[in-house]
């Protein structure tokens, strides 16, 4: 049986050599964090060797994309609780692994999905995503930021999806778990600013758009 009072934090990094320091030393004292995978997906700078100076564990994903990276994390990940966290992120907040597992610990869900203060970015989310959602699914839980990344889950739940391996990695997640009828919660952990999200060009929001879309309409057929 696994443990629900351990953490294992994953971290999906690509190219991500002048943030993934930062993160890992955010977070490292978190309560009951046991391990932190760093999964360099394919990474073509020195993401890999930067995380190993920091004393974590390095997983080496060849397959580009966040689902993949993801997988491959969960499969070397020891622990009943994994956290997932977006290595893109300059200032989470110190206590941010405590906010997403706490609810887990003190089993009032078994899923948790992070809402934040936005500074920037959001567009995908507002203009394509949640009007997707409301056509679909308009008697779902109306989440706040249903394409976060940053997530914490009992790591049995995560063993039974199917991931996607694009950018409809996150949402395809969202929508299985609310298919299994557990229990989620949202939570917010505080204000978030991703690096990537300010410098993203229209033909990488269109890429971002069409897979996010083909994974909810995905899923929806299979209802």
């Amino acid at each position: 049986m696994q443990d629900l009072n351990k953490v294992t934090v994953i971290i999906p990094a690509f190219n991500e050599e002048e943030n993934i320091g930062q993160v890992i030393e955010k977070i490292k004292d978190s309560d009951n964090l046991d391990e932190i995978i760093v999964v360099d997906n394919a990474s073509t700078d020195r993401t890999a060797q930067i995380a190993n100076e920091h004393n974590v564990k390095i997983v080496f994903c060849k397959d580009r994309g966040k689902g993949y990276a993801m997988q491959a994390g969960l499969y070397e990940a020891r622990n009943g609780i994994v956290v997932f966290l977006d290595a893109d992120v300059k200032n989470y907040g110190k206590d941010v692994i405590n906010i997403l597992t706490y609810p887990i610990i003190n089993k009032k869900a078994d899923f948790v999905k992070s809402t934040f203060n936005r500074k920037k970015g959001g567009k995908v989310t507002e203009l394509v995503t949640k009007p997707m959602l409301n056509i679909l699914y308009p008697d779902m839980y109306k989440f706040s930021e249903p394409l976060s990344g940053m997530i914490a889950s009992k790591k049995s739940i995560l063993e039974k999806l199917q991931f996607e391996k694009d950018y409809g990695v996150d949402i395809g997640i969202l929508l299985d778990v609310i298919e299994m009828k557990i229990k989620i919660e949202e939570i917010n952990i505080g204000d978030i600013e991703n690096l990537s999200h300010t410098c993203k060009t229209t033909e990488t929001m269109q890429k971002m758009s069409t897979e996010i879309i083909r994974a909810i309409l995905k899923k929806y057929r299979k209802e």
